[in-house]
Order: structure tokens, then C-alpha cells, then sequence
């Protein structure tokens, strides 16, 4: 389970160059805005870009230092509060993101734990019941997972595990209500 700190990169999932379209506000006051999510705990940020060369899927710097495209972090949002097209791109960031960090997904396999007596931290991602937890934990016991494709391949049931790691990714962006939060932040 994550720790609750600070994002240092985010990835732009929608760029909104004349900020919000609310018509109560007027045009000198509008500012451009961009909708990304945290590389590390999937965040939802809204940021003010210093300039208009910002595009969808870029990953920008968001940390306390000096900042090459992004002014400033405005707030966080909620799932909510993403666009249309934020809400359509939010699957394909966490997919890259995932897939560039999948040696510590992997570990997730094979590191998870009993939260309860009656739960198991794998038992959280989508489509593991009690058959597919006791096939996990025996192939994990033989050799670590190395891969998503060693996973798959010991595991029949199993054809794209970090599908399942980016369901749950978003399962617990969507419900803010949600119990455990395995990779993101509350």
C-alpha cells in the first residue's frame, strides 16, 4: 500500500488551453489548465502550464524545484472532476506507466499479504478468488514471478496480469470511499 506523498511527475491526460468552459467567468480571467495524473500514486492533479507546449501523454516535472512546463500544481481533483477526454485517456497513462514500472507490479505478486484473516491483498484486484489466490501463492512459493509474461505462463488464468493491476488502478480512482488502496493514495 502507497504512502500519502507528494507526486514529483505527472502525466498529461488532457490539456484545456482556455481553462474550464464556465461562462460566469470572464474570458481575462480564464487560465489554460492541465488535467495529469501522478506517476507514483496516480493522483489527479490539476496544473496551470507555464506555456501553451504541453500535449496529452507528456510526463511533466511537478516537484518543489524548478519546473520547465508546468507554473504551479493548482489542486487535486477527483475522478469526477476529469473531462471526457481526461476519463478516456486515464487507462492508456496508467498502462505506460504500469508497463515502464512492472518489475515493482511484479513484485506486488509476489510480495502481497494477508490483510485480514479472511482476506488476501491479491484477493483486491479483479477476477482472484480463492482458486486463482492458491494458485498464485504455490507458484510464487516454487520461484518468484519475473515478469507479467511469467505470470501468465505459469498461471493459465491469468493471460494479462497487469490488466488486472490497471483495473484495480482505476477501481480505486473511481470510488473515493473505497476500503483498501493498493496503488494509489486516498
Amino acid at each position: 500500500m502507497r504512502s500519502d506523498k507528494k507526486e514529483l511527475y505527472a502525466v498529461v491526460i488532457d490539456v484545456l488551453p482556455m481553462g474550464h468552459g464556465d461562462v460566469r467567468r470572464p474570458q481575462y480571467k480564464k487560465e489554460p489548465l492541465v488535467q495529469a495524473m501522478g506517476t507514483e500514486q496516480f493522483k489527479l492533479l490539476e496544473l496551470v502550464p507555464k506555456d501553451a507546449d504541453i500535449t496529452t501523454g507528456d510526463i511533466v516535472y511537478i516537484g518543489e524545484k524548478q519546473r520547465d512546463k508546468i507554473e504551479r500544481v493548482k489542486k487535486r481533483i477527483s475522478y469526477d472532476d476529469l473531462t471526457q477526454t481526461a476519463k478516456l485517456e486515464v487507462p492508456y497513462a496508467i498502462k505506460s506507466i504500469v508497463m515502464k514500472k512492472e518489475s515493482s507490479y511484479v513484485d506486488f505478486f509476489n510480495k502481497a499479504v494477508p490483510i485480514t484473516s479472511k482476506q488476501h491483498m491479491l484477493h483486491l484486484l479483479p477476477g482472484i478468488g480463492k482458486k486463482l489466490l492458491w494458485e498464485i501463492l504455490d507458484e510464487r512459493e516454487k520461484k518468484p514471478f519475473a515478469s507479467f509474461a511469467d505470470i501468465s505462463e505459469r498461471i493459465k488464468s491469468i493471460p494479462h496480469p497487469e490488466q488486472m493491476i490497471i483495473k484495480r488502478i482505476i477501481e480505486e480512482m473511481q470510488d473515493p470511499n473505497i476500503k483498501y488502496h493498493l496503488f494509489t493514495s486516498k
